[in-house]
């Protein structure tokens, strides 16, 4: 981000303060992910905006969810997905899918067919385009619904899922999660 500043590089701006948000959202450093995030989608200029908007969306919308902050993280979710299905791109729709997924089951356990019908689409657009992560992310997020939910019974399966790709695919951070999450159904 500093050399882009200091060699005067602002169409690239938009695209490293986005990964380096992202990266703080994801280590949670939410004090510093959501200003650079705020400054990412302030700095793009018609041109960089349009390769950088929905991923940047996504980005924010992450970082707000993870604050609390549950009608921001939606909004930005849906203009996201919205973007994503205008330009068809069905990655960045299964990752905004997911998203939708996450704040519909913190928003109301009584509409959690919500976020079970977000997290069975993301599923299967994980599934068409090979997104393993995101598959695991979305029986995670499956199982950890129907936890709260009068499905109890199926999130042991879904549970079971998200560590057996967790597994596989040497994804450590999100693997005791899923490991605790199993444990406190089974």
């Amino acid at each position: 981000m500093g050399i882009c500043q200091e060699v005067d590089l602002p169409g690239r701006l938009p695209e490293i303060t986005t990964a380096l948000g992202a990266a703080y959202t994801l280590g949670g450093c939410l004090a510093d992910a959501i200003p650079l995030l705020t400054q990412a989608m302030e700095q793009s200029t018609p041109t960089t905006m349009a390769r950088y908007q929905g991923l940047c969306q996504l980005s924010m919308s992450q970082a707000q969810l993870l604050a609390g902050h549950l009608e921001e993280s939606q909004t930005l979710a849906e203009r996201a997905l919205t973007l994503a299905r205008a330009r068809l791109e069905q990655s960045r729709q299964a990752y905004a899918l997911h998203l939708l997924g996450d704040i519909a089951a913190l928003q109301d356990p009584m509409k959690a067919e919500r976020a079970e019908g977000y997290f069975r689409q993301a599923l299967t657009l994980a599934d068409e385009l090979g997104m393993r992560p995101l598959q695991a992310h979305c029986h995670m997020g499956l199982g950890t619904l129907y936890a709260k939910t009068v499905m109890r019974e199926a999130a042991p399966a879904e549970l079971a899922t998200a560590i057996e790709l967790y597994r596989a695919m040497d994804m450590r951070f999100w693997l005791p999660q899923a490991e605790a999450a199993l444990a406190q159904v089974s």
